[in-house]
Order: structure tokens, then sequence, then C-alpha cells
């Protein structure tokens, strides 16, 4: 079986049920009564999370790739990240239902006045530009390397996100410090893929880099 035989049949399929679990997790929860005597904040704090690990997760792909020379892995960056941009949708509808009942008008004054919304929302709206020009068509269309540098906005995406839970937790600052070190060990990750002598030699892949 060829390295793109089986990120097409093995790790694909993989990565749709890893991705979906999360969500079925949390119907499940929510159909037998275990989603806490606050569902709106347990919601939305799940799904906020949720976003920023695979967020993180899609910035972990292409230092893997390299340290491993298994090129194939970077056809599965964008399926991880729409993954990302689906969770974040799902935790602003959640907040846009239920905490400001759908009255756009409020939606609009929180993020205008609130920090924490401000910071979260621009996460969220750099989150939707690398969703939209995700396909391979708008790659074309954008040119190589205009895709890059819009695609480089993921880097602002997680420092945004670590804020915008930072805030949202107030005094407790706990629940920050494993998306912290998290966050620690992929930047070193980066750093080793970055090392000639650590980046095997492989032919070049047709798949857009991340930057």
């Amino acid at each position: 079986m060829t390295e793109a035989q089986v990120v097409r049949q093995l790790l694909k399929p993989a990565l749709w049920l890893a991705g979906l679990a999360p969500i079925s997790w949390l119907v499940w929860t929510g159909f037998h009564g275990g989603l806490s005597a606050d569902p709106v904040k347990y919601l939305t704090h799940f799904t906020g999370r949720t976003t920023l690990i695979i967020v993180m997760l899609t910035l972990s792909v292409t230092p893997i790739r390299h340290l491993s020379g298994r090129q194939g892995l970077g056809r599965v960056r964008r399926l991880v990240g729409l993954f990302a941009f689906f969770y974040a949708v799902v935790h602003l509808l959640i907040y846009f239902v239920f905490d400001r009942g759908l009255v756009l008008a409020e939606l609009g004054e929180d993020i205008a006045k609130r920090p924490y919304i401000t910071v979260g929302f621009t996460a969220w709206t750099m989150l939707l530009a690398l969703a939209v020009t995700s396909p391979l068509a708008m790659v074309r269309r954008l040119g190589g390397e205009r895709w890059q540098r819009l695609h480089r906005l993921i880097y602002f995406v997680v420092p945004l996100g670590l804020l915008h839970f930072a805030w949202a937790q107030k005094k407790d600052l706990s629940p920050l410090w494993p998306y912290l070190v998290a966050v620690g060990g992929l930047l070193a990750l980066r750093l080793l893929a970055r090392q000639p002598s650590r980046r095997p030699r492989v032919r070049a892949s047709r798949v857009p880099p991340e930057g």
C-alpha cells in the first residue's frame, strides 16, 4: 500500500471519526443529562477548548511531516483545520443562540465592548478566512505565495485563542497551564523540524506548505 493510499484509506477515515467524536459525545451526554448544572457554560467551554486543541493539532502536522519524512501527512492538514473551524462555529453559535438570544445587535455590542469577546471573534474571523481559502481551487486562484501569506494567520489564532480562554476563566487560570505547556512543546517541535540535519531528503510535495 502506497503512502497516498494509507492517507486516503486509513488516516482520513480515522481523522473523520476522531473529529466527529467530541460533538457526538456532547449530543450523547446532552440526551443523558450529563451537561452539569449550567449546560450553556459547559457547552461553551467544551467547544472552545476543543477548537483550541484542534488548532494546535493543525500546527503540529507540518513539523511531524518534516521530522518523519511522510509528506503525505500534508494532505490531512486541511481536514484537521476544517474541523477546528467547525467547532469554532459551534462555539460561536452556542454563545449567540443561548447567551444573546439570536439578537445580532447584542452580539455586536459584546464584540465592541467586551475585550475577551473581541479577541475571540477576531480569532474566529481568521479561522473563517482560512476555511474559505482552504480548497485547492482557492490556492490556484490566490497563487501559492499569497495563499501561504494568508494562511500564516494560523500563528495568530493560537495566542488569540489562549488570551480569549484566559479572560474567560477570570481569576482561576489553572486550566490554562496545560495549553501553555502544549504550545511550548509545539514550538519546540517546529524549531526541531527547521534544523536542516533533522529534515530528511524527500521529494517536493504538491501540497502547499503551511508557512
